[in-house]
C-alpha cells in the first residue's frame, strides 16, 4: 500500500477514536516512528503531510537530521536516555519523550542552545511496572514533576508511557486511565500532554486521554 494510503487509514483511525470517546477532532496528534527507516521514507511521509518524527537512536537521527535540514519536520526524541548523549539530544531535538531521572532533566537543562526554545519534555511513567522497561513508578512522578519544574531550559509538558501488551480494549484501557487519573490529581495546569497508544494500542489510549501517539509499523512496514 502507498505511503499516503497508510496515513490516510491511520489518520481515519484516529479521527474514529476520538469520535467514539468523545473527544475534539484533531485533539490527538500523530509522532511517525520513523527509527530504523532511512530519509528517503521520511521524505515520503512528509510530501504526504507528516510533520512530526520520532526517533529511538541519537547517532541514526543525526545522520537523517542533517540529510532532511531543508524539511521544517518536528523531531520526538523518544528512546532511552544515556547521559553521554544528552548534549546531542539537547541541541537536535524540539521533544524529549523518554526522561525518568532527575540527573538526565538537568543535564538536557544544561546543554540546551540558548538560541533554541526551551526542550519540551515528557517524563517516562514505567506504568506496567516491568523490570524490562525504562520508567520512573508512578509513585515517584510527583517529586520529579516538582524538581523538573525548577529547571529554566526545560518545558515539562506530560508523562509518556508504553504498557504491557494486553489482549482486549478495556484491558488495555486500563493503565492509561490509571496515568490519566495520576497527572490530574497532580493539579499541575501544564502537564497537558499524554505520549501514550501505538499501532495496536491507540483506541484504548485516546478513549483515555491520550494526546499524541506515536506509530511506526503501520505507517512504515514493519522493522527490517
Amino acid at each position: 500500500m502507498p505511503f499516503k494510503q497508510r496515513l490516510t487509514a491511520l489518520q481515519s483511525r484516529i479521527r474514529q477514536a476520538e469520535t467514539a470517546a468523545n473527544r475534539p477532532v484533531d485533539s490527538v496528534q500523530l509522532v511517525a516512528v520513523s527509527k530504523t527507516k532511512p530519509a528517503a521514507d521520511i521524505v515520503q511521509a512528509y510530501l504526504a503531510g507528516q510533520r512530526h518524527f520520532g526517533e529511538n537512536y541519537v547517532q541514526e537521527a543525526l545522520g537523517k537530521q542533517a540529510e532532511l535540514g531543508a524539511f521544517d519536520i518536528t523531531w520526538h526524541f523518544i528512546g532511552p536516555i544515556q547521559s553521554n548523549k544528552t548534549k546531542a539530544i539537547a541541541q537536535h531535538f524540539a521533544w524529549v519523550h523518554s526522561v525518568d531521572r532527575l540527573k538526565v532533566a538537568e543535564r538536557l537543562n544544561a546543554q540546551r542552545p540558548a538560541h533554541l526554545p526551551p526542550l519540551k519534555v515528557c517524563l517516562q511513567v514505567n506504568i506496567s511496572r516491568e523490570s524490562s522497561k525504562s520508567g520512573i513508578m508512578l509513585e515517584n512522578l510527583s517529586e520529579l514533576v516538582t524538581a523538573i519544574q525548577t529547571l529554566p531550559r526545560i518545558q515539562l509538558c506530560g508523562v509518556m508511557a508504553v504498557p504491557e501488551p494486553a489482549q482486549t480494549f478495556e484491558l488495555q484501557r486500563l493503565p492509561f486511565k490509571a496515568l490519566y487519573a495520576a497527572v490530574n490529581q497532580l493539579q499541575q495546569p501544564t502537564l497537558t500532554t499524554f505520549s501514550m497508544g501505538m499501532s495496536d494500542d491507540l483506541e484504548a489510549a485516546i478513549a483515555e486521554g491520550s494526546t499524541l501517539i506515536r506509530v511506526g509499523s503501520a505507517l512504515f512496514g514493519q522493522r527490517q
